[in-house]
């Protein structure tokens, strides 16, 4: 894109100097309310209005662009939060996967053990609830 900007504006910018350069002829401008007079080179004011037109068209550019930078502003902000959040997923996702591995662990050392222990197991884990409870 600047590469188009500079191919297209560097030209452009060429010939308007040459033809502002080329006019040296006096011009006097007027303003009207103040009943005042300016006698400048017509080069002068030709490069000063091209250069308030560019200043006026950039302000104006960058002034309407304003939502769109606002929006910009509102989902980089979302994102940091999504992204939080998408990281504290992800840890609850490995706490989840570690009790899982743990969990089959168990399971395998439980199909090792008699009834008799695994009964005792239960009632020694439901008399610890109990106390916990009261």
């Amino acid at each position: 894109m600047a590469f188009m900007k500079m191919l297209i504006g560097l030209p452009l910018l060429v010939v308007i100097l040459v033809f502002a350069f080329v006019n040296n002829d006096l011009a006097t401008f007027s303003l009207w309310p103040f009943y005042i007079e300016i006698t400048v080179s017509l080069s002068v004011a030709i490069v000063f209005f091209i250069l308030f037109g560019f200043v006026f068209g950039s302000l104006f550019s960058w002034m309407s662009y304003a939502p769109v930078r606002q929006a910009l502003r509102k989902q980089k902000k979302q994102n940091k939060k999504l992204h939080k959040e998408q990281q504290k997923l992800a840890q609850e996702v490995e706490v989840l996967h570690v009790n899982i591995a743990n969990m089959q662990d168990t399971e395998k050392t439980d199909a090792k053990m008699s009834f008799g222990s695994k009964i005792k197991r239960f009632f020694k884990a439901k008399k610890d609830q109990q106390n916990l409870s009261a």
